[in-house]
């Protein structure tokens, strides 16, 4: 069985993680949200490709979600010391990733090569693609502070600025990487994880001929939402800033127009009548190796009865 996930974040990295370890490594593509790429310090960051490369390759860090395990932050701490912007963490470890791509990308190379050559590096036999080469920045529309770009709102506002809506700026010239939509072409189904859908999803669905490749495929979402909140990430305060109750439901008609089936949390099962399509209630909480092992032969199984 071919998949696809749509991934973006710790939820996103942890359930591609899953299946991973129970699919033939040729049979899963993981597309990585790229809206969140940015440039700090003159480096070009890729933070959802990363947690996705760095759980995939049993080398994140695991209390965080994100990051390298075990890693040390003198850069940080000196570069703080000297009166340098620190507000973006970047262990020693990490720092190599960065620098290496930024290089790598003036050299002309470009940002699926550079993945396909650190999974590589780092032991990882999936295929792992950015959504695309080109430049999308995910852009957040606040109520008192106005446009701020996703980083600048998530890590150094911490999330605080009250969200009026978002855009996709350089999304709708932006073309999917290449084997995006090849990899869409020849899956059997396509799994969107419980990843932010505003911010870490739909910058993905917004370029230029990924929804329409998903018209006639079986695809199936997985809420990021359980009784009303997150395991991890702002969407739940999201959903409620723009006016809309923040719920599995809401996670479900977010996607109702692309979405064959919908896979939420037990604790939510009395939410399934009102889900227009065939509904799966299981723990999808991942916060061990075995749980994200389950839910993924709980994704795979709800993909078979369909």
């Amino acid at each position: 069985m071919k998949i696809v996930a749509l991934a973006g974040g710790v939820g996103g990295s942890r359930l591609a993680d899953g299946l991973a370890r129970i699919l033939p490594a040729g049979d899963l593509t993981v597309i990585v949200n790229t809206g969140d790429d940015f440039e700090h310090l003159g480096l070009h960051i890729s933070p959802d490709l990363d947690t996705v490369c760095y759980t995939l390759a049993g080398i994140e860090n695991l209390d965080k979600g994100w990051g390298r395990r075990d890693d040390t932050f003198n850069f940080l701490a000196n570069l703080q010391r000297i009166g340098g912007p620190h507000w973006f963490s970047l262990g020693d470890r990490d720092l190599a990733t960065h620098i290496e791509r930024t290089r790598l990308l003036s050299e002309g190379k470009f940002l699926h090569q550079i993945t396909k050559d650190f999974c590589i590096a780092w032991g990882i036999k999936q295929i792992v693609l950015p959504m695309s080469n080109d430049p999308v920045r995910t852009m957040v529309i606040t109520d008192i502070d106005g446009m701020l770009p996703f980083q600048e709102y998530f890590v150094h506002r911490n999330c605080r600025p009250k969200v009026k809506g978002f855009r996709f700026d350089g999304g709708e010239i932006a073309c999917p990487a290449p084997g995006v939509l090849e990899a869409l072409a020849h899956s059997d189904a396509v799994v969107i994880c419980p990843s932010n859908p505003w911010v870490s999803i739909d910058p993905i669905l917004f370029m230029s001929g990924l929804k329409s490749s998903l018209a006639q495929k079986m695809v199936i979402a997985v809420s990021p939402i359980i009784a009303g909140n997150t395991i991890k990430g702002p969407a739940a305060k999201m959903y409620f800033e723009l006016g809309i109750q923040p719920s599995a439901l809401a996670v479900a008609h977010h996607y109702k127009n692309i979405i064959s089936g919908f896979i939420l949390d037990s604790l939510d099962k009395s939410l399934s009548p009102q889900i227009a399509v065939p509904v799966m209630a299981t723990d999808i909480v991942m916060n061990s190796q075995e749980k994200r092992l389950r839910l993924a032969q709980d994704v795979l199984n709800f993909i078979q009865t369909l």
